[in-house]
């Protein structure tokens, strides 16, 4: 019931929004007029193919800059992003990525991690200067920093022991051995400091699946650690503390009933589960802690938007140019005159991650092409000709970030209209020449492992490719746990019913294919309805780059009309449900058996016995 009305506040705050643009057009000097940015060509960091729309905003104090990482091709950096005033900025750029940026207590500083060195490291970015330091010098992952309130500590999560655990470090002091807070075979990552001090909520794996736990630091005993989120079904991540303290709110994968989205822990009422407040994925708070900047995803890629806590819709959903890996609310403007290493970061135009071949303009085919794909084994190695240099660039990507070729050997690429496929995949869109599917026996040599993943009422899939060096140069570990399809063939009827099990976090680095192929313009696909007990209805290896076409639009790139036709089919003629009554033949008429009349016995005129012959 809680939850319809928050989906009733939420119809009717976008019919207040339009409503509220109408209004804007009358009135361009209120207050609450819409803001329209779009970003300058020059700033823009989307791929070629995206596209870039205005952002209106519904309320004309929203404050502060939100800080993106945000991938750029094959690689995610630092962006400056403001839908009142602030177009999107690039503030840092390089052949490396720069992610989950986290806020000091005073708003002067972002923390990060960055692998610029070949190794994953911590640095400090000062907000006015544009200047960067490093923080951490390790040949081990380190990342997801989370600042101490007086800021002087740092919390991360470190890759130690064939596990991510929790480290705490001083800052002023980058010599002092850092403080070891976890030490378990789980996972433990993910790390936010309560303002309060006391304590610090991170995500474990310890319960078999990914929960939220607190850990006491004045507690050295063996109850120092407590887990407040308790969803045995879902998959918590990305937990952060409201400025005061008061809240913690967290992103939750739900497998069963409980919906997918937000959730909300207020500490005056620990006892009482958290609760559903909307949809989204990270999500970051505004300075007075009472409205959240969160990410939306869907099949064909991710949203930015903002709500308040009783879901009212603050920012429509803005289309992102690339995956995120992680947010920030700034609760203070950019310095008006930008230091000079963010001009040399926003002045960068990105170079196109592939260029599309153009037909000859004297061809006189009415059809696309396909073209065949070298060095690639599958039972038909071709592609269509409008995808192919994309396939190609993240084929290249791919093999630079595993350090193997992983779209070398596939399971599927084009499939002719004259094969059939399983059941149930007649419209599948491999006949396009739009998609692929990677070897699944990539996944039983233990080099990819794939996670589990709602949106709304679907299931998709993530895929991690294993990467060749494992000391901390390729890749990063993974967080989530795994699911394990195989365990449906267990003999154990609650696996199958399932379709699979959670399974442990493997060990070493991983890199996201899917998130990797999403950048490239390649989207993963929802499974069948009756993936569970079908393996092939999980769909978990391919992907598909359909340009805004559906799938009859593009099998009509290749194929003419009357291909397509499915004809009527003509039933032979089937048994009728009820006999029908015969009449049936007159019979024969019988034969009367013949009788003889008795007659009476003759008597001689001669009496033998009695006759005298003459004389």
């Amino acid at each position: 019931m809680k939850r319809n009305r928050r989906y009733t506040t939420r119809i009717l705050s976008i019919i207040g929004l339009l409503l509220l643009s109408l209004l804007s057009a009358c009135k361009a000097d209120s207050p609450e007029s819409l803001a329209f940015t779009p970003a300058p060509a020059t700033q823009t960091p989307f791929a070629p193919e995206a596209e870039i729309l205005p952002t209106p905003v519904i309320f004309s104090d929203f404050p502060g800059i939100f800080i993106l990482a945000l991938a750029e091709g094959a690689h995610t950096h630092l962006f400056a992003y403001s839908p009142i005033d602030q177009p999107m900025l690039r503030l840092t750029s390089g052949e490396w990525d720069d992610i989950s940026p986290a806020l000091s207590p005073d708003g002067e500083k972002i923390a990060f991690a960055s692998n610029r060195s070949g190794y994953w490291d911590l640095y400090l970015l000062d907000i006015a200067s544009g200047e960067t330091t490093r923080l951490t010098n390790t040949e081990t992952y380190d990342g997801a920093p989370s600042w101490s309130p007086d800021g002087a500590w740092i919390a991360s999560e470190t890759y130690l022991d064939d596990s991510l655990e929790i480290l705490v470090q001083p800052i002023s002091d980058s010599s002092a051995k850092a403080i070891r807070l976890t030490n378990n075979a789980a996972s433990d990552h993910s790390p936010a400091w309560e303002p309060g001090g006391r304590r610090i909520a991170f995500v474990s794996t310890r319960g078999g699946d990914s929960d939220i736990y607190l850990a006491d630091l004045d507690n050295a005993g063996s109850s120092r650690f407590q887990n407040i989120s308790k969803t045995p079904n879902a998959i918590e991540a990305h937990p952060l503390w409201s400025r005061d303290g008061s809240k913690l709110v967290w992103a939750s994968n739900a497998f069963g009933d409980r919906p997918s989205g937000i959730y909300l822990w207020e500490t005056e009422n620990a006892n009482i589960p958290a609760s559903w407040i909307g949809e989204g994925d990270w999500a970051a708070w505004n300075a007075r802690g009472d409205s959240l900047l969160t990410m939306l995803e869907n099949a064909e890629g991710d949203y930015l938007t903002a709500y308040s806590l009783e879901g009212n819709l603050l920012l429509q959903s803005w289309r992102l140019s690339g995956t995120l890996s992680g947010i920030l609310w700034l609760p203070n403007p950019l310095p008006k005159d930008l230091p000079e290493n963010y001009q040399k970061s926003a002045a960068l135009t990105p170079v196109p991650l592939w260029e599309v071949a153009t037909k000859a303009p004297d061809t006189l085919s009415v059809r696309e092409n396909l073209v065949s794909l070298e060095d690639v084994q599958a039972p038909y190695p071709q592609i269509h000709d409008a995808v192919d240099e994309s396939f190609l660039a993240l084929r290249e990507a791919t093999a630079d970030s595993t350090g193997w070729d992983a779209l070398a050997n596939l399971e599927n690429a084009f499939i002719p209209i004259t094969s059939a496929l399983d059941p149930g995949m007649g419209n599948d869109w491999l006949y396009t020449g739009r998609a692929f599917s990677l070897n699944p026996l990539f996944s039983s040599a233990g080099w990819m492992v794939v996670v589990r993943h709602e949106i709304g009422q679907q299931t998709y899939w993530k895929l991690y490719l294993h990467t060749l060096a494992q000391d901390g140069s390729q890749g990063i570990p993974l967080h989530e746990p795994i699911w394990d399809l195989n365990a449906r063939y267990n003999l154990n009827p609650a696996n199958y019913e399932k379709g699979g099990k959670f399974a442990p976090v493997p060990a070493g680095y991983w890199v996201d294919f899917t998130a990797l192929a999403q950048n490239f313009g390649w989207q993963r696909l929802p499974a069948l309805s009756n993936w569970r007990n079908f393996y092939h209805g999980t769909r978990f290896t391919e992907f598909v780059r359909k340009d805004n076409l559906n799938w009859y639009e593009a099998m009509l790139e290749l194929y003419p009309p009357e291909i397509l036709i499915t004809p009527t089919p003509v039933l032979p003629p089937s048994a009728t449900p009820s006999p029908t009554p015969r009449p049936s033949s007159t019979p024969y008429p019988t034969r009367t058996p013949y009788t003889p009349i008795p007659t009476a016995t003759p008597i001689s005129i001669f009496d033998v016995s009695t006759s005298t012959p003459s004389q």
